[in-house]
């Protein structure tokens, strides 16, 4: 009886259509009921449990969305649909989310013009379906065959790869290449431990990390696949993604180019601009999820010992002027607090401030360009 309950409320919580408040950088679980005490150690076991993450985001953003731009209940504008979506918030979790349920696709409208090595990231939730229970969802990067509309069938466009949540909560994943070029070189598989199968209202950060042929997914801190021969056809070059064939909530969706060589930027350069340091939405707290690329940092620190460093923390223009700048000031502080926590790095080789949004790099008139100004700078002294 307990747990029908508490299906209930989750179930109503969900539901819920309420104006968040405005938000600066990704949105993440938040429960005011536990004690500040608490709190500091989930976020020490959170790192703790990072320890062998190694991925790290591209640097350039090719695609950002987390539907802040349309109105509560509206399809997104920049996407587009063969059945249903609107834009939903929850109490659940903070900031806005896509929710779907049904049997449709909902793809990016515009071509993507990806390189060879880049990154896709989403957050999601699976919901419940039309049936009562977890319905589970499917993500898709394909080649399209149709620029302007959707491509149908089990294997559409002309390549592909699949990432799914079945409805007791599997993951797997398909490639494909169709035509004769890729007759034979698809791969599926699914892992089958269940410490890695997703619940029901829970929220979880998916990463793919593309270079060339080599294809790895990465589920909050696990590395749940590596296909080193995903697509080892030289035609094939992806330019749309969809989520599809179920019930979810998706959010913070970011495609980002490039491999970054952190090493020569801030050696050579002068400086790193790092898209992969998290926070929770107007928090100041490191989340886990940028142990990659922290870790790459403290590395070119560990074997260069006369490298000083400066850590600049900005934000987008959302918010008050004065607030946003003790929000990056603050940042910037946790930033060099775990580089000397978790890696071990000397406190006086570290320097901190913070611009807030006084110093943006693109427009603040989109959800792209309002990423790309939330950044952390690294800045050789």
């Amino acid at each position: 009886m307990l747990e029908k309950k508490a299906q209930q409320k989750a179930d109503q919580i969900i539901n819920n259509k309420q104006e968040p408040a405005a938000n600066n950088n990704d949105a993440a679980p938040e429960n005011d009921n536990i004690k500040a005490e608490d709190k500091k150690q989930n976020e020490k076991q959170g790192f703790e449990t990072y320890s062998k993450f190694d991925f790290v985001p591209g640097d350039k953003i090719v695609f950002y969305d987390d539907f802040t731009q349309g109105n509560i209940g509206d399809f997104p504008s920049g996407w587009n649909t063969n059945g249903s979506g609107e834009i939903v918030t929850t109490n659940l979790f903070p900031g806005r989310w896509l929710k779907f349920v049904s049997r449709n696709s909902i793809w990016t409208d515009e071509l993507l013009n990806l390189p060879d090595n880049y990154t896709i990231e989403f957050d999601v939730i699976p919901i419940k379906g039309t049936e009562g229970g977890m319905a589970g969802y499917n993500f898709r990067l394909i080649q399209s065959i149709n620029g302007k509309a959707y491509d149908p069938g089990s294997v559409p466009g002309k390549a592909g790869l699949y990432f799914g949540c079945e409805y007791f909560g599997r993951p797997g994943y398909r490639t494909y290449m169709n035509g004769t070029e890729g007759e034979g070189l698809g791969l599926s598989g699914s892992n089958e431990e269940k410490e890695y199968w997703q619940k029901e209202n829970q929220l979880y950060h998916i990463a793919v990390w593309i270079q060339k042929s080599r294809v790895r997914v990465y589920q909050n801190e696990n590395k749940i696949f590596d296909l080193p021969k995903a697509f080892n056809v030289s035609s094939v070059k992806m330019d749309r993604i969809r989520f599809e064939d179920g019930a979810a909530m998706i959010s913070n969706v970011r495609i980002a180019a490039g491999a970054p060589d952190m090493r020569n930027k801030l050696l050579t350069e002068g400086k790193i601009v790092s898209y992969g340091i998290y926070f929770d939405v107007n928090k100041d707290v490191v989340k886990p999820e940028s142990f990659g690329s922290l870790k790459e940092i403290a590395a070119i620190l560990t074997e260069n010992p006369g490298v000083r460093i400066s850590v600049v923390g900005h934000t987008d223009s959302d918010g008050a002027d004065d607030a946003n700048l003790d929000l990056s000031k603050r940042r910037s502080s946790s930033v060099k607090n775990e580089l000397i926590k978790t890696f071990k790095i000397d406190a006086s080789r570290i320097e901190t401030d913070g611009k807030g949004e006084t110093q943006p790099v693109a427009s603040n008139d989109s959800p792209s360009n309002k990423a790309l100004n939330r950044r952390v700078e690294f800045i050789k002294l």
